[in-house]
């Protein structure tokens, strides 16, 4: 598939993004009874550069920090281990009661005891980012993104992200940059501002160059009706979503890729993993195959940050799909919630199955 991707950039791919940290207890113990916690640099937009972060591409989060915060600094040096730029201004605390960096505390689940996800974002720096953060004629005029990655998260979390988003995607667009739109409705950040959002998701859509989102994030983020209620089984998922982007291709024929992960959970550690693109003029479907999961947060993540390092690198559309199906499997397979290969092998092996030891 012939996409224009804009050549001589700086970044490969660049997200605007809410850094936070993420603690999960050791040995995949609950929240409420565990005395260690493993702490990590997160966040969903980033989660998606680091395939192709770890691949060597250049990558940037635009994002905000609090001053003289030992967080903060946390987050830069992990930002940086990830082959991941940062650009973004550090704002005063404000005395104890003022800005911090969200923390993520969760419970990867083991068996049948499911995962839990507990956010704590009260004071989040993230929330104030603005376009005038940046310089963004110079980021993208200047230096150069092949591809800009939005997230509905990061939409969606206050007026002010909101609004630049909206800026960043009108300025990814005047300077050749592919925008991709990752829906992730979410419930708790819409209350209240339906509306406005609603407005605002649909804009970043029509000019949005690759769509990813399951069935309710299109219901509930842009408006479309949902299928007749039909089967739960995944065969009858696949065949509703097509149905879903069928509609979506109608309303937004600017997208040159429309993609969804399937998962349905045996246990917390084992799911039934595949995905669905279209592409190209036509469908590529992964059916769904039994994945051991070690923590199934950043999974999403993993499979989108797979089908845009695989655009980047002018593969054809049924490789984007399996490269994307993939690096899920990686991110479901390691406690950190983003994909990290060691090299494009190590995700190829995965897909084939390969399983045997490399020497």
């Amino acid at each position: 598939m012939d996409v224009k991707i804009r050549q001589n950039c700086k970044y490969a791919e660049a997200c605007v993004t809410s850094m936070g940290v993420r603690i999960t207890p050791e040995d995949r113990m609950a929240v409420h009874n565990s005395d260690l916690f493993y702490l990590q640099a997160t966040s969903a937009e980033t989660n998606v550069l680091n395939v192709a972060s770890s691949l060597g591409m250049p990558c940037l989060a635009m994002t905000k920090f609090v001053e003289g915060s030992p967080i903060a600094a946390f987050i830069k040096s992990k930002l940086r281990a990830r082959n991941i730029s940062f650009e973004g201004p550090d704002v005063p605390q404000g005395g104890p009661w003022g800005y911090r960096h969200q923390f993520n505390i969760a419970d990867s689940g083991f068996g049948m005891r499911a995962p839990r996800v507990w956010n704590d974002r009260a004071g989040e720096i993230g929330r104030t980012i603005s376009p005038d953060d940046f310089d963004l004629d110079r980021i993208f005029s200047e230096e150069g993104v092949a591809i800009l990655h939005l997230s509905g998260l990061i939409a969606a979390m206050s007026e002010q992200t909101t609004k630049t988003c909206l800026r960043l995607a009108e300025v990814a667009k005047k300077y050749g940059t592919l925008v991709s739109f990752d829906l992730n409705y979410r419930a708790t950040f819409w209350k209240g501002r339906e509306v406005e959002l609603s407005e605002a998701f649909r804009k970043i859509a029509s000019v949005a160059d690759v769509l990813i989102g399951n069935e309710e994030d299109f219901q509930l983020c842009l408006g479309f009706k949902g299928p007749e209620a039909g089967g739960k089984d995944l065969a009858s998922k696949i065949e509703s979503f097509k149905g879903m982007i069928n509609q979506v291709r109608e309303t937004y024929p600017n997208a040159i890729a429309y993609a969804t992960s399937l998962r349905q959970v045996l246990s917390a550690n084992e799911h039934l993993w595949g995905g669905i693109l279209w592409a190209d003029g036509q469908w590529f479907v992964e059916e769904p195959r039994p994945i051991p999961v070690m923590d199934r947060i950043g999974g999403g993540d993993g499979f989108s940050g797979g089908i845009l390092y695989a655009i980047l690198k002018g593969w054809e559309a049924s490789k984007w799909i399996q490269f994307g199906w993939a690096s899920g499997v990686l991110a479901a397979c390691s406690l950190n919630d983003y994909a990290e290969p060691a090299d494009e092998k190590q995700l190829w092996d995965i897909y084939a199955g390969n399983a045997r030891v490399q020497r």
